[in-house]
């Protein structure tokens, strides 16, 4: 099973924990990915609204701690409010929820940060837009599946200035006191401190940065002999980053006082505050302040200690932080040896014209690698493969769309998956063959990101047939768009699931198209074509074109280079590199494109706009090729939801949100011209009809409703419809609908079902059939298989897709696409017994 999907477009939305796996939201999910094997492995539902935060306990930091554990744990949060505490069982891979916590805040969670106290405890804190912050405690059970025992320990009320930050530490000494730093909306960091099940009590305030406080990390002890201070760094919209130190003076009750004064140095701090808390005091200096980022620095993160530390000295904290900005870049930050002044020591970045910059950054737990979350719901990771000096290279990471995914389609002959969505691009996704014989065997993979666009996209159709590689999207403008696939896809494509290696000369001859170039606005994509792109010319034009310092305008978008590519592309080669031409445009409709699709002979494509009147509401039929209107077909008085070509493309179905379907007939008469008929229009459900699916064997069709309910039905040869089943009602509104043939002799076939909860279901269905062929009111149908939550979308099933029905014929190994409201792209292996 694949899942693809992008992150939330939020800060401290990701977590790296030290089981080794990544977390992340994306919309009401929970997204799990495996930075080895850059793989999503599993999504959690549970949340109702988006998923604003996660955090692992243990996290990266104290991965140290986790080597003994058998059980990790998850904390996410969301927009309600709501947070809930997940188990991971490291034996089996098994998740489950272990606790919902009690409602402690109105609005949104904006942070979730927490430690590990010992193997079975933990403190962790949670602030929220609703200007509360609150401290807990939780009690690991000794075995799976026991309850988690939680307890309140405090909630603080910040004001109208709500904190988006938040750091825990246990404060230097062995005191037994735990620090915790809170930054926000009002530019000052704030330092509670408490014994272990105390009270909070504010201990002073940090002053010096100049706008919102966005982030902030305390490090683990500073190792000097004996570890005695802890530091702490905060970074702002200022573009700047701090790192304030924290240093045990010593016991009230010592009236001689321990702070020791080092000497004084270039690397000398200035003196901050002094505070008590419980019997001791503390001394608190700036350390450093670290400029180089152009823009606002939205993370910093101590490095995790190495797990080779000798073990006789403890683990203590690496002089090392990495910060992630909106300047697209992500440094590490080091002191130089002789003189302790700290320096940027390392950068790494994304500089493509897409990428609108770097919401968090995250060490690995053995910070060998560094992953960034962008603007773009997309991963960034370096990994260090230097042995000597450093060395950090782009990985690839998991990549999906970051907005509801309104619309799938496989290709004539299933080598990829196309989907649309509301984040405004198409992707390609494919299964990338390995040619390493110890490899896992096929992974699927983002190979291409063919249209990147100005509109929210609602619907695509690949176009059948001969030729090369086609579809059509529409979105939300009154056009629809056609792209033809340019040479370097093609070749990438090859690459990617051929095993032979030489590309075939006469597609080389034929495509002469390379690639594309994005145009200023984002709207239309010009052609590269393949003699021009290397002549010398376009290479001056090229050259000049990034002659602006390197700055991209509106005016001076940087050129493309549409290579064919050899291994699993990056975000950064996505964006830009592998677009495809818009060949044609179809103009017509009078509001936004809905719905589309494509023939199976790939001759016609049938579109349908947004509507609220008769005449608004036609159906455009386009002649693929020329691509002239050759029909408006009337019949619906509201938005047509969906519509699909019988098998034979004999009959167009249509269906509305007015809760009826039409039935058209189709006769293609000579000289490209098309006849048609409406044959059949009724109301077939109480509410709006979302679905509807052919039979692949027949006229038999099902239509899917907000009523709950799925209704199959078959065309008679006098084109009269007749009501053959209704399934059992469904727990929720009934929003995708895919048949797929087994058994042509016999019938027999798959129904899948997508609902508005996101859940799927597959039911079996067999058609009887009288001498003449026509449908008799017998259908046979079992629901063989109803999916575990884990395996489905947590929202609304946009759209679902069999994998070339006409060849599936006979098979018993099928694959399922299906593509929701969750921001996800998922595909089954389903297996008929």
């Amino acid at each position: 099973m694949f899942i693809g999907a992008g992150c939330n477009r939020i800060v401290n939305n990701v977590s790296w924990g030290a089981s080794d796996l990544v977390s992340f939201g994306a919309q009401n999910a929970v997204v799990i990915f495996c930075p080895k094997s850059a793989q999503i492995l599993t999504t959690l539902p549970g949340h109702k609204a988006v998923v604003n935060c996660t955090h692992w306990l243990p996290s990266n930091k104290f991965a140290f701690k986790a080597k003994q554990l058998e059980r990790h744990y998850l904390l996410s949060g969301d927009a309600d409010g709501v947070i809930i505490l997940w188990e991971l069982s490291l034996a089996d891979n098994k998740w489950r929820p272990a606790l919902q916590l009690p409602k402690s805040h109105k609005k949104g969670v904006t942070c979730i940060t927490g430690f590990m106290v010992s193997q079975t405890d933990a403190i962790f804190a949670t602030s929220s837009s609703d200007g509360t912050v609150c401290v807990w405690d939780v009690v690991f059970p000794t075995s799976f599946g026991c309850e988690c025992k939680l307890s309140c320990l405090e909630t603080l009320v910040v004001g109208s200035r709500p904190m988006v930050t938040l750091s825990l530490a246990q404060l230097p000494g062995n005191t037994g006191l735990i620090a915790l730093a809170m930054g926000g909306l009002d530019n000052k960091i704030y330092l509670y401190c408490a014994e272990r099940t105390g009270k909070f009590v504010r201990a002073c305030e940090l002053k010096g940065h100049t706008d919102w406080i966005r982030s902030l990390d305390f490090s683990l002890p500073i190792f000097s002999g004996e570890a005695d201070s802890v530091l702490l760094v905060s970074s702002s919209q200022d573009k700047g980053i701090r790192i304030w130190k924290l240093t045990l003076r010593g016991s009230l009750a010592n009236t001689e006082g321990t702070y020791k004064r080092g000497e004084i140095g270039l690397a000398s701090y200035i003196e901050g505050p002094v505070f008590v808390a419980g019997s001791f005091s503390y001394q608190i200096s700036l350390e450093s302040l670290l400029i180089g980022h152009e823009d606002w620095v939205y993370s910093v993160q101590w490095q995790p200690p190495s797990l080779a530390a000798e073990e006789e000295i403890g683990f203590y904290q690496p002089q090392s932080i990495l910060s992630a900005s909106m300047d697209k870049t992500m440094m590490i930050w080091q002191p130089e040896r002789k003189t302790g002044i700290w320096m940027n020591v390392v950068t790494v970045g994304e500089l493509s014209h897409c990428a609108l910059g770097f919401y968090g950054g995250h060490w690995s737990p053995d910070a060998r690698s560094i992953l960034a979350h962008g603007y773009g719901g997309s991963f960034h990771m370096w990994k260090n493969i230097g042995v000597s000096s450093d060395n950090w290279q782009p990985q690839k990471v998991p990549s999906g769309h970051f907005a509801a995914v309104t619309d799938i389609a496989w290709a004539r002959c299933g080598e990829y998956l196309l989907s649309v969505s509301h984040d405004q691009t198409t992707r390609i996704f494919a299964p990338w063959h390995n040619r390493d014989p110890q490899s896992d065997g096929d992974s699927w993979n983002e190979i291409a990101r063919p249209q990147v666009h100005g509109h929210d996209i609602n619907c695509a159709a690949i176009i059948q047939g001969k030729g090369n590689h086609r579809f059509v999207s529409g979105a939300e403008e009154k056009v629809a768009r056609v792209f033809e696939a340019p040479l370097s896809f093609l070749k990438t494509l090859h690459y990617a699931t051929s095993e032979q290696s030489s590309f075939p000369e006469d597609v080389q001859a034929d495509v002469q198209v390379l690639g594309a170039n994005m145009s200023a606005l984002g709207l239309s994509q010009k052609p590269i074509y393949v003699n021009v792109t290397f002549s010398l010319s376009a290479t001056h034009e090229i050259q000049e074109n990034l002659g602006n310092d390197g700055l991209d305008t509106l005016e001076s978008v940087p050129d493309a280079v549409p290579v064919a590519l050899t291994e699993p592309p990056i975000e950064d080669q996505l964006a830009w590199h592998t677009l495809w031409p818009e060949s044609h445009k179809l103009y017509g409709h009078g509001n936004e494109l809905f719905s589309l699709c494509c023939d199976h002979e790939g001759k016609l494509v049938a579109s349908s706009c947004k509507a609220q009147s008769a005449t608004v509401a036609e159906i455009w039929l386009w002649q693929v090729g020329s691509w002239k209107a050759v029909g408006r077909l009337q019949s619906h008085s509201l938005t047509v939801t969906q519509m699909e070509f019988s098998h034979d493309d004999n009959l167009l179905l249509a269906v509305s949100r007015d809760r009826q379907f039409s039935i058209f007939k189709i006769n293609r008469a000579g000289n490209d011209e098309i006849d048609y008929k409406l044959v059949a229009r009724q109301e077939a459900h109480k509410r709006i009809i979302w679905a509807c699916s052919w039979n692949p064997f027949g006229h038999e069709f099902a239509t899917g409703s907000r009523d709950k309910t799925v209704k199959i039905w078959g065309v008679e040869k006098t084109s009269s419809v007749k009501p053959l089943l209704t399934l059992p009602q469904f727990d929720s509104s009934v929003t995708a609908l895919s048949w797929v043939g087994l058994d042509r002799q016999r019938n027999d076939g798959l129904l899948a079902v997508g609902m508005e909860s996101g859940l799927l279901q597959i039911w079996s269905l067999h058609v009887e059939r009288s001498d003449d062929s026509i449908p008799t009111p017998g259908v046979a149908t079992a629901q063989i298989i109803r999916l575990d939550p884990f395996m489905c979308h947590v929202s609304a099933v946009n759209r679902l897709a069999w994998k070339n029905p006409e060849n599936n014929e006979n098979s018993t190994d099928l694959q399922l696409a299906s593509c929701g409201a969750d921001h996800c792209v998922r595909l089954y292996e389903v297996i008929v017994h």
